[in-house]
């Protein structure tokens, strides 16, 4: 074999090798990322998660205060119609369970009884073993649904008078026409005053696998949600609705190889009424965004793509606070029990 047959041997081979290499490169580049196998997988819990939750420093390395815990009736005459029954005589909190109807909705309505306990003298959800001399049913004026209407309102009569025969009691209700007046009221500023912010985190370059992005999202608070593709931040009170959400294609966290799995976006989400003001909800969902798109290689986005600049962020910032002081003008404070029942 001649040098020039050598040559070019050497010279095809080393093409050839660089191909093959490439090719290797390429098909990995295209993988998405993986969680790291040192860290154990965190897997989605089988039913609704309660977590306890020790909050983390808030950008300006201060903690997070503990928001009160409300303990206030389940009734409020500010969202809901409240008919008072009188009864012929105490009655037991065995009796009224067993009279109350098997739903508690009335149309799209939360429905609900409470009592005056004889003993405590607080209104209360009835309990077995105690008695109550006073009754009250109540409807909800206005959710998400809407406001209530006159075949909710004259469905509601109907429940309640049935109620209040089988515990021997006498209702009385409000005018319908003032109490759907209320209602259409209230849904217009509940509908003028729902915030519910949306960020979505879209990948740069390299897609995401669905434990890739979980084990992200754990080493910042975030817990699997009950339902698959979901986490969420816990609030720093159990049992409290919590701060943010993350999603992702739910498909994609079903997949039974959850390594193959390509997610190239995800999405952040706060429910701003559902939330305590003292958390500080917008800060941590900006921190938590902006420090995943850092350790992801993220581009963060608004819901149309629009990547979103921290000019944009902090007039995002204003507009909340402006929006927390009406609902606390309104007696409607963000992550009370009344603005999470409204806004529900």
């Amino acid at each position: 074999m001649s040098t020039l047959q050598i040559g070019l041997a050497i010279a095809g081979g080393l093409v050839l090798a660089g191909v093959v290499a490439h090719g290797a490169w390429t098909s990995r580049r295209s993988l998405p990322r993986q969680a790291d196998p040192q860290v154990p997988r965190v897997e989605p819990e089988a039913g609704p998660i309660e977590p306890v939750f020790d909050p983390d420093l808030d950008p300006q390395g201060g903690a997070f205060p503990l928001p009160a815990i409300e303990k206030k009736p389940l009734m409020d005459s500010l969202i809901d119609v409240i008919a008072p029954i009188t009864l012929d005589g105490p009655v037991s909190g065995d009796a009224v369970l067993a009279a109350l109807p098997a739903t508690r909705r009335v149309g799209s309505k939360p429905f609900a009884v409470e009592g005056l306990n004889e003993v405590t003298q607080q209104w209360e959800l009835p309990h077995v073993g105690q008695r109550y001399g006073v009754l009250q049913a109540g409807i909800q004026l206005a959710n998400r649904s809407g406001a209530l209407n006159e075949i909710e309102y004259s469905e509601f009569v109907v429940t309640t008078q049935a109620f209040a025969d089988v515990v021997g009691g006498t209702p009385e209700f409000p005018e319908m026409l003032d109490e759907v007046a209320r209602a259409r009221e209230l849904d217009n500023f509940a509908s003028a005053h729902d915030a519910q912010l949306g960020f979505t985190l879209r990948a740069r370059n390299a897609a995401w696998s669905p434990g890739y992005v979980h084990q992200c999202a754990a080493r910042l608070g975030f817990v699997p949600g009950a339902i698959a593709g979901r986490m969420v931040l816990p609030a720093a009170v159990p049992g409290q609705p919590p701060l943010l959400g993350l999603a992702f294609d739910s498909q994609a966290a079903l997949s039974e190889d959850l390594d193959q799995s390509a997610l190239r976006e995800l999405s952040l989400s706060l429910d701003v009424a559902q939330v305590d003001r003292s958390e500080h909800p917008f800060a941590r969902m900006r921190e938590v965004a902006e420090s995943l798109a850092a350790t992801m290689d993220g581009l963060l986005t608004d819901d149309n793509g629009q990547p979103l600049s921290t000019e944009a962020l902090d007039q995002i910032g204003a507009e909340l606070e402006k929006l927390y002081d009406t609902l606390d003008a309104r007696e409607l404070s963000a992550g009370s029990t009344l603005a999470r029942r409204l806004f529900s």
